[in-house]
């Protein structure tokens, strides 16, 4: 497996935890909850989707105490330029790259972050940080430190999506934010689609079912069009045991928030979302395409606004959706701005100079094809 620990001069040799262990007691005390970093999914990624990847995991210590955690890939190339880089890990399954860092300890965890790349023989030419929020932790950390290091840092990209932020009930942000004549369409829907006979939504509570659920979860994706093109998680051995393994594990740390609609207890959508902290991150839908005329997968987002608008714990959900997205951008009002940051390596001698060109070459030509497009 093309998995490495941190680097060992970062590990504390005093540490008598383990290595999730001291993740976890990092992601309880996080300063931006990140899901997909949290130690219940990206243990199960390390352990099923690591394969083939050349990723490290970078520990940033203070004494004894973790205070940071990146975990990153090389990549031979960066887009279409033959540069080598390290990237923030985002696999096929994972939709928000915050590295996990604790509270009040930002700063701290970016500099120990960058001076272990700065070393690594392998750190490429500079770093590429994606799915990052703009207004989060950690971008305010890392603008302030690249000011103070005086180190090349360039957004090259950004794009809203939808999130799920209000304090009013699900009853008042329905009405709030989605329009009339919607509201009407998809009451008309639901009373249709209860002709056909009995609907029922619930939300997973039971462990004894969990296996079940995901049983379901699986087989109703890929009886749709991702099962067609082979991009359902039941298509691969390794996606379908990274999805079982982290429902497990996120459902033993009560992190797990998993819904469904049934017709007859029969399953025809289902949604997975994983929380961290007080927030949430909305994973996978799926639902019965062949009764896509009752809009099931409308109907299930219903269920899940109620849901997360009802749970006094979870102040927040992202869609984890693309911009633009036609269905969940007309039912949630609210935006995250997600960037992606390019940012200069350091070094000592050619190494130095080599990064400093990789990363004057990168903007160099990323400003050139904004010229030619006519965006500068």
């Amino acid at each position: 497996m093309a998995y490495h620990p941190a680097l060992p001069t970062a590990v504390p040799a005093a540490s008598g935890q383990s290595q999730r262990a001291r993740w976890l007691a990092l992601a309880q005390d996080a300063a931006e909850a990140n899901a997909f970093y949290a130690p219940d999914m990206l243990g199960a990624a390390i352990d099923h989707l690591a394969a083939g990847q050349d990723v490290h995991l970078i520990e940033v210590y203070d004494g004894d105490r973790l205070i940071g955690l990146l975990p990153v890939v090389r990549r031979a190339r960066h887009g279409r330029l033959p540069i080598g880089c390290v990237a923030n890990w985002m696999h096929d399954h994972g939709f928000f790259g915050a590295p996990i860092i604790r509270r009040g300890d930002e700063i701290a965890a970016w500099r120990g972050f960058l001076a272990q790349l700065d070393a690594a023989p392998w750190g490429g030419g500079f770093l590429h940080l994606e799915g990052l929020d703009a207004a989060g932790a950690n971008a305010a950390a890392l603008e302030a430190l690249c000011v103070e290091q005086r180190r090349g840092r360039l957004e090259i990209h950004r794009y809203d999506r939808a999130m799920l932020r209000s304090d009013l009930s699900a009853d008042a942000y329905w009405e709030t934010h989605v329009r009339s004549k919607k509201r009407k369409e998809l009451r008309r829907l639901q009373k249709r689609l209860a002709e056909l006979g009995t609907v029922e939504t619930r939300l997973l509570s039971a462990q004894d079912d969990l296996a079940l659920w995901c049983d379901d979860f699986l087989a109703l994706e890929a009886s749709g069009w991702k099962g067609q093109e082979g991009t359902a998680l039941g298509c691969r051995p390794a996606d379908e045991a990274f999805f079982r393994a982290a429902c497990a594990a996120a459902f033993e740390a009560g992190r797990l928030h998993m819904l469904r609609v049934d017709l007859d207890g029969r399953a025809i959508a289902m949604l997975v979302n994983f929380r961290h902290g007080e927030g949430a991150f909305s994973f996978k839908i799926a639902f019965d395409e062949s009764l896509g005329r009752f809009s099931p997968g409308v109907l299930i987002e219903i269920a899940n606004l109620h849901a997360v608008q009802d749970d006094p714990t979870i102040g927040w959900m992202d869609s984890c959706a693309a911009a633009d997205h036609p269905m969940i951008d007309s039912l949630w009002a609210e935006r995250r701005t997600i960037v992606q940051y390019r940012i200069a390596l350091h070094g000592s001698g050619m190494a130095r100079l080599q990064r400093s060109a990789a990363f004057a070459i990168a903007n160099g030509v990323e400003a050139l094809a904004r010229r030619l497009k006519g965006q500068a």
